[in-house]
């Protein structure tokens, strides 16, 4: 890992920056929790609205993959709020990386975030990272399944206070699958930088392996407890504190 050479950082969210236990134990659950109350009193709202025709153009597209989605059925309100949230637990429980699920959560979190029901998680090696790495003047973006909008609640609201001013951009799966090298080549245009000179990291193998494959720096993020390999053909970090210390 040349430090001359990278002056991006791109970093995944879960198992890397945030405990997976806060995303599975907290975020998760809350959503669930709060989906059909949501639902309900934002139905007809703008925003929500192209939400609820996303998840219904899944759900179509489940059945003739013959997945045996639970029914969508009923014209008033009510039915459709029951469909969508019986739809919304089943995409849950299959952890699909719905666009429309993922959009639909955000704005679930954004109320726990602004009501103080929810506080973002990172691990404590974030803080000092991202101050180190902005005093190198190297720039910090955020790649995750979750929605933009939810990447930026998080780190908004932390218990390590706001850490969005130390973040110079976000990314979702808008840019392609995590798996898929092409998604990567399009996040090194939107930075304007040269794939070589983006260090992504992440908990995931898969997804280093389409990072390298577009030509990025890559390091494996195992944290302590953590179930990644003993050996990998990605450089395998256990602290942010070895990251360009």
């Amino acid at each position: 890992m040349s430090e001359a050479n990278v002056r991006a950082i791109l970093l995944d969210i879960e198992g890397t920056t945030t405990p997976i236990e806060f995303v599975y134990k907290v975020l998760f659950p809350y959503a669930r929790r709060q989906v059909r109350e949501f639902v309900h009193e934002h139905y007809h709202s703008e925003s929500l609205q192209p939400d609820i025709l996303a998840l219904k153009a899944e759900h179509r597209s489940d059945r003739e993959q013959g997945h045996q989605p639970p029914e969508w059925s009923g014209d008033s309100v009510d039915d459709q709020v029951e469909a969508s949230t019986q739809y919304v637990y089943w995409l849950m429980e299959q952890d699909r990386k719905s666009k429309a699920l993922k959009s639909l959560q955000g704005k679930i979190w954004e109320g726990g975030y602004l009501d103080g029901s929810l506080q973002g998680q990172v691990y404590p090696d974030v803080l000092p990272a991202f101050k180190r790495w902005r005093e190198q003047q190297r720039s910090i973006h955020i790649y995750s399944s979750g929605s933009v909008l939810a990447q930026k609640l998080l780190f908004a609201h932390t218990t390590d206070g706001d850490l969005t001013n130390y973040l110079n951009g976000y990314f979702d799966t808008g840019v392609g699958a995590k798996a898929e090298a092409s998604s990567y080549q399009v996040i090194a245009n939107e930075i304007r930088s040269a794939a070589a000179g983006i260090l992504f990291v992440s908990d995931v193998s898969a997804e280093l392996d389409a990072a390298r494959t577009a030509g990025m720096v890559t390091a494996l993020c195992v944290r302590l407890g953590g179930s990644g390999p003993k050996d990998s053909p990605h450089q395998i970090v256990r602290t942010f504190g070895v990251i360009f210390p």
